[in-house]
């Protein structure tokens, strides 16, 4: 019986979770966008990046660190029960990232991810100029 009430907790829990239109998201277009570098936002391309640079050939992924696993970040953090559901998903989340990158290399696309703890003017700046570049 708890098996069932923990899979409808889940299953609540992950509908409200945002897929797009995210605030770290949001800030990353904002600041791209008053640079001057223009982008589009959906996108045919494997791993369906958050934005992309058809000019530079570059695709940008926004990542939470906690879904993604930032390594060593405090954001990355791992629930204490149904561990082993978590581990299993997230794993599937870093292995799903790094085809991704694969593809998009493969395909000529240079492939670019900001860390939602990282974002600050600072390192949106260095992401400008490698994408110019």
């Amino acid at each position: 019986m708890t098996d069932v009430v923990d899979r409808a907790t889940r299953s609540r829990m992950m509908s409200g979770i945002r897929g797009r239109d995210t605030k770290p998201e949001l800030a990353v277009r904002k600041y791209l966008h008053a640079a001057g570098l223009r982008f589009r936002l959906k996108s045919r391309l494997p791993g369906k990046p958050d934005l992309v640079l058809p000019k530079y050939e570059a695709a940008v992924f926004v990542h939470g660190c906690y879904w993604h696993r930032h390594a060593n970040c405090r954001f990355a953090s791992t629930p204490s029960s149904n561990k082993d559901f978590w581990l299993e998903k997230f794993a599937a989340n870093i292995e799903r990232d790094k085809k991704v990158k694969v593809l998009l290399r493969n395909l000529g696309w240079r492939h670019f991810v900001v860390w939602e703890c990282q974002l600050s003017p600072l390192a949106l700046d260095s992401l400008i100029r490698k994408i110019i570049d």
